[in-house]
């Protein structure tokens, strides 16, 4: 088994343990969306690109776009951003 198996399960048996969601015990981003005027975002990497119909967002291996249309970041901490407007999409690449 190679490292990151054993790192795996080392954080899956973690959150079994101490009775939490796994990807929070892993630091993976978590996306809540709100009907379609809110998102929020936990555990970002930054934004990458800004604009009122869409905002990239780094997830760290992969990238969320949020499509739609008066589009803006309310809030944005080092562990969270929220973003409001009328939302069309949510996109992982």
């Amino acid at each position: 088994m190679g490292t990151k198996g054993r790192r795996e399960g080392l954080l899956e048996r973690t959150a079994q343990f101490f009775d939490l969601p796994a990807d929070v015990v892993a630091g993976v981003p978590r996306l809540e969306l709100v009907g379609t005027g809110e998102l929020r975002m936990e555990h970002h990497k930054g934004i990458l690109a800004y604009g009122d119909r869409e905002i990239h967002i780094s997830g760290g291996s992969y990238v969320v776009k949020v499509t739609g249309e008066g589009l803006e970041l309310r809030a944005m901490t080092g562990m969270e951003l929220l973003i409001t407007g009328r939302i069309a999409g949510v996109e992982l690449t």
